[in-house]
């Protein structure tokens, strides 16, 4: 190894452990959104798992889990994935966060959408595997490419990863 390769490979390792980051912030928002729409749409607190008390508003169901997980996932990404950042520009972090996350959520939304209302699929199994897998995972990815650039930047003239 000369020292040329020094800075490259230490610029591809804070970005690993960057990603990496993200995606364990990301993973553990994943289950509570998850376990969250799961009671609102499937259990009711009399007859136990089957219809919940929102199983006829899966998309209001979905909305209201997205941004309960969203204010988690802002402090997750905030304060730990891209803590080493500056953070003297917060109101316009917040403002940059909720335009990602509303577009994003649009993205996960649009999965659940399309489950239920096109293909007619209502039962626990689909709603998972489109609003909370699929989606999640096509609003995740958006979610990491924006927000290292739009919500989370790198100061002016950073050398930082």
């Amino acid at each position: 190894m000369t020292v040329k390769d020094s800075p490259s490979r230490t610029a591809a390792l804070a970005h690993a452990l960057r990603g990496s980051k993200f995606l364990i912030v990301g993973g553990l928002v994943f289950f509570f959104d998850a376990a969250m729409y799961n009671v609102l749409v499937f259990w009711s607190p009399t007859h136990g798992w089957g219809e919940g008390l929102m199983h006829g508003q899966p998309i209001l169901a979905k909305i209201l889990t997205i941004a309960a997980a969203s204010c988690l996932t802002y402090l997750g990404n905030r304060f730990w994935t891209y803590g080493d950042r500056d953070k003297p520009h917060t109101a316009r972090s917040i403002f940059a966060f909720v335009v990602v996350n509303v577009i994003a959520s649009a993205l996960q939304l649009g999965c659940l959408g399309f489950s239920r209302y096109v293909l007619g699929l209502d039962s626990a199994f689909a709603d998972n595997v489109s609003g909370t897998f699929i989606g999640q995972v096509v609003s995740t990815t958006f979610r990491y490419f924006t927000y290292g650039k739009f919500v989370f930047p790198e100061a002016e003239g950073s050398d930082a990863t």
